[in-house]
């Protein structure tokens, strides 16, 4: 179980607030951080996996031109990911994650390039990240990253402290 998913849920469950995710490159580890914690139905909506491409416009709502032009490894791509499952789950707060964790580029992005992104309540935002080692470590510092972008919305705070 991880620290930062207790602490994430905690803070939720403070503030009365709900969570989604919708994910791609993490492929369901997120939610899994999340459901790994005791009582997270509590604040805990559900996620959208949607690791093909197809699926980020049609289930999530992101822009199919811009899909075609840049591609699904876009900080635009994971602000309206982030947006299209708050909205689709009724959730307060929605973290996405898209980006390319090898073992080969993908679209012309270098693995490692990875999109987190927030919306909710203060708005929406996308965070870049350039993560390096093996496909597995680049999954979790994804989920890492997300977790730890929403808990320091939250708390006002650096995550890791």
């Amino acid at each position: 179980m991880s620290d930062r998913a207790v602490r994430l849920l905690t803070a939720l469950k403070a503030d009365g607030a709900t969570l989604a995710v919708a994910e791609s490159l993490t492929g369901g580890l997120l939610a899994a951080a999340l459901v790994d914690v005791p009582g997270a139905s509590a604040v805990f909506r559900g996620s959208v996996t949607a690791y093909a491409t197809d699926l980020k416009a049609s289930v999530l709502g992101v822009d199919e031109g811009l899909l075609d032009v840049r591609g699904p490894v876009h900080p635009v791509v994971a602000r309206q990911m982030a947006e299209g499952v708050r909205r689709l789950l009724g959730a307060d707060w929605a973290l996405a994650t898209t980006g390319v964790a090898g073992p080969d580029p993908q679209d012309g992005q270098p693995v490692g390039t990875v999109y987190v992104a927030l919306a909710g309540p203060r708005g929406t935002e996308a965070l870049p990240l350039r993560l390096s080692g093996a496909r597995d470590t680049i999954r979790q510092g994804s989920v890492e990253a997300a977790l730890d972008l929403l808990l320091s919305r939250l708390t006002g705070t650096d995550a890791d402290r």
